[in-house]
This record gives structure tokens, C-alpha cells and sequence, in this order.
């Protein structure tokens, strides 16, 4: 029985190291491995396939009431944007929409967002840690982010600026045209800025256009 349950571990730690390896270096062996072992002793993974283990791992973290890990408070976040590149790079391929447009214009029509595409936003500059770079606490900044799988399947990872991010975030659930995003989220700044992000607008749609997150424009309903 204990052959067959360090089998059974060192499987369940090789999944998760595929997912989380820089986790593994910030916690280091021992820690990481206590961490596998109480995950494998504690929880009941609902799903049957392999792939879904990181994030079953991830949930059990996030249900911990105590903090194993006091000293590293960026942690969970930092699996999270870890795991995200597993969890973009298996999500569905889904047929484009019908009528959208490869070179439509995205400031009269409706930006149609690469199917893939995450936006997230953590209290950590989670792109820069790593085991030479840890944050002792959050800065008071939010940072966005945005993760999709290119056609190439690259996963891609872009931080973002508010206002883009703002403009994704609108742009989501696909009934507004990029012209209609953009007059939304003026309307809560100043009249200098205002003018400055409508005159980019056009370029920064372009740009995510340029890199595959936005696919093209469909019609307005």
C-alpha cells in the first residue's frame, strides 16, 4: 500500500508541477511537497481527467482559512496567473460568429474578442515574481491583465493599463461597438484625458487586432 500511494503521489505531483514549477521554486522542495501532501490526503478532486488538477489544487488553496504561508502573501495570486496559461492553452476552440468581419471597422462595429481571451486583475505585479523577486506587501496598485491563445496557440500574456482593460471588460459581452465603449468609459475622466484616450481608441482596438485578441467586427443588433 505504501508503494502504491507514493505511485499515486508522485503522479499528482508531476501534474502539478507541469502547471505551477515556479510556485515549486518560491516555496521550495519541502514546503511544496508538505503542501502536495496535504492536498492529496485532503481533498476530493471532482473531475476525472488529469488536466483538471491544477485547478482543483488552486481551489483547495483558496479554501484554506489559515494561511500556510504568511510570509508570502502574493502566493495564491501568482498560482492563479501561473495556472492561467494551462487554462487558456486547453480552453474550447469556437467557431467565429456569423458576419464578423476580419478587417471590419471596430469603431462602428462590434470588436469580437478571441473566444480564449482572461482578463484578471491582482494587488500583485505578478509578472515580475519569481525566486529573485517577492513582494512583502501589495503597493496599492492594481494590475491587469490579459491572457489568450493566439493562432499560432501561443498563450499570450499582455499587462494591460486601466483604460484598456476598462475597454475589454465593456467590450466582453459583444453589444457594444468599439466607438460606444470608448464614449463610456470618457465619461468618467477629466476633459484632457478624455480627448487624449478617444484620439488612441482607434489604435489600441487596432493593436489588440494586430495581436489576436480582438478577431475582427460584427454588426450591431
Amino acid at each position: 500500500m505504501r508503494v502504491y500511494e507514493e505511485l499515486l503521489f508522485n503522479n499528482l505531483e508531476g501534474f502539478l508541477l507541469a502547471c505551477f514549477p515556479i510556485t515549486r521554486k518560491l516555496l521550495g522542495t519541502h514546503a511544496w511537497r508538505v503542501t502536495v501532501r496535504h492536498f492529496f490526503a485532503e481533498h476530493r478532486c471532482a473531475s476525472p481527467l488529469f488536466r483538471d488538477i491544477p485547478g482543483e489544487f488552486l481551489a483547495w488553496m483558496a479554501t484554506q482559512t489559515t494561511n500556510p504561508f504568511p510570509q508570502r502573501p502574493y502566493l495564491y495570486e501568482f498560482m492563479h496567473y501561473e495556472w492561467l496559461e494551462l487554462a487558456v492553452s486547453i480552453a474550447a476552440d469556437e467557431p467565429l460568429p456569423a458576419g464578423v468581419d476580419a478587417h471590419g471597422d471596430l469603431l462602428a462595429g462590434r470588436p469580437i474578442l478571441n473566444p480564449t481571451l482572461q482578463l484578471v486583475r491582482y494587488h500583485y505585479p505578478v509578472h515580475r515574481i519569481g525566486p529573485r523577486f517577492k513582494c512583502a506587501e501589495p503597493d496599492g496598485q492594481i494590475y491587469n491583465y490579459l491572457v489568450y491563445r493566439d493562432e499560432a496557440n501561443v498563450v499570450r500574456f499582455v499587462e494591460l493599463n486601466a483604460l484598456t482593460a476598462r475597454l475589454l471588460e465593456l467590450l466582453k459581452d459583444g453589444r457594444l461597438s468599439g466607438q460606444e465603449a470608448l464614449q463610456l468609459i470618457v465619461l468618467d475622466l477629466a476633459h484632457e484625458r478624455a480627448e487624449a484616450f478617444l484620439a488612441a481608441g482607434h489604435a489600441i482596438l487596432e493593436q489588440l487586432r494586430h495581436a489576436g485578441a480582438v478577431l475582427g467586427a460584427g454588426t450591431l443588433d
